[in-house]
């Protein structure tokens, strides 16, 4: 797929390295497989400028809010019940929110692979 042509550059924040991940986990997807993984991921990806706004809501409301939308719910808890781990976790979260979308999308193309290699040829 030519990068200049991948639907997925329309995405809210994407970046070369989430590019790349993408396109590594739709190589051998037939059409209808790939259709599938690009629903499946774009209704479930997070962009960074959300979880900037998810860890600001985090660190300002509810502790661990950052750490429930990943789907992190031991982190959330802790750091509910800590106050974001006295402000230091949701601070390092703010400044970190980057990686957190990453590692999130990263995790979400890995299940929407399978998905998709399982979905009807």
């Amino acid at each position: 797929m030519d990068m200049n042509q991948s639907p997925y550059m329309g995405l809210s924040g994407i970046t070369p390295e989430e590019l790349a991940v993408i396109q590594q986990a739709t190589a051998e997807l037939s059409e209808n497989q790939h259709k599938y993984f690009y629903m499946n991921y774009t209704n479930k990806r997070k962009s960074p400028q959300d979880m900037l706004i998810f860890c600001i809501v985090g660190l300002c409301v509810v502790p661990g809010l950052q750490r429930f939308i990943v789907g992190q719910i031991g982190m959330g808890i802790l750091y509910l019940f800590t106050v974001g781990l006295c402000f230091i976790g949701s601070i390092v979260d703010l400044v970190n929110h980057k990686d957190l979308a990453m590692e999130y999308n990263r995790k979400i193309a890995f299940e929407s692979h399978q998905l998709a290699k399982m979905s009807a040829q």
